[in-house]
């Protein structure tokens, strides 16, 4: 009797696959209807089923497509005969890139705003007095000579200078119920990727938009990824909650890629 090769090698469900990388069952489907990832083979009730060769294609179309890369470009790239060293180093580097990118900005963002208000309608008494161990001057001296020059820099700091103590009040409660939002569904067990957690994450965009700057679904998720990348931030959200700032990160991710 002549030995299956595939008896010695792990096959994958579509929901296994979805659950190890973090993306719904959906993508997954429209990835095999487009033709980017195509289980190679079926178990014998017909069900779709995922090879070792077939997961690592998908592995680097989830980085791809996190980096903001367009479908039909993942797949020029997936084609183009580069192994996967290449395609490893490929990512780093644009990795690396968008991190630096980000991380003043981000600073400026989530840390600055509170600081740093010459023609603020609030003191620094009442900042500290707001905001408390998050307030910081440092940082915003060290977002300004970063960053002074984007525009979202500029945007951020034109509307900010004409909230009044109340305004940033109702910005730190909304924050808070958005965070209270997340953690509620994280303790429940709530996948990040579910309806709920992206609405949530959704909010915390919309939240960005309604208060500071125009902020796209593809910059948000680029955001969220320095929730786990610098300890600053990470710390942030894990005195909230332990296991919080990777739960808002990919359901940033996840909102992003919905639409």
């Amino acid at each position: 009797m002549t030995a299956n090769p595939l008896m010695d090698e792990t096959l994958l469900t579509v929901g296994q696959v979805a659950e190890e990388l973090g993306v719904t069952v959906r993508t997954l489907h429209h990835y095999d209807e487009i033709g980017l990832v195509v289980p190679s083979e079926r178990s014998h009730a017909g069900y779709r089923l995922y090879t070792e060769e077939d997961l690592r294609r998908l592995q680097h179309v989830v980085v791809y497509r996190r980096l903001g890369f367009p479908l039909e470009e993942i797949g020029q790239l997936l084609t183009g005969g580069a192994d996967v060293v290449a395609h490893l180093r490929r990512q780093r580097a644009a990795v690396t890139d968008r991190l630096a990118e980000l991380t003043g900005l981000v600073s400026a963002i989530d840390r600055a705003l509170e600081a740093e208000m010459n023609d603020y309608q609030i003191t620094r008494e009442e900042q500290k007095e707001l905001f408390g161990d998050t307030f910081d001057e440092r940082y915003a001296q060290e977002a300004e000579e970063r960053w002074g020059g984007t525009d979202a820099w500029a945007q951020s700091q034109r509307r900010a200078k004409s909230y009044s103590k109340e305004q940033w009040q109702q910005i730190k409660d909304e924050g808070a119920a958005t965070n209270a939002r997340f953690v509620e569904l994280l303790e429940a067990g709530t996948p990040a990727d579910s309806e709920a957690a992206m609405d949530a994450a959704e909010e915390a965009r919309q939240h960005i938009c309604r208060w500071f700057y125009d902020c796209p679904r593809q910059m948000h998720a680029g955001i969220a990824e320095m929730y786990v990348a610098d300890p600053r931030f990470t710390k942030t959200y894990e005195d909230v909650h332990e296991g919080l700032a990777r739960y808002v990160r990919d359901a940033v991710v996840a909102n992003a890629a919905r639409g």
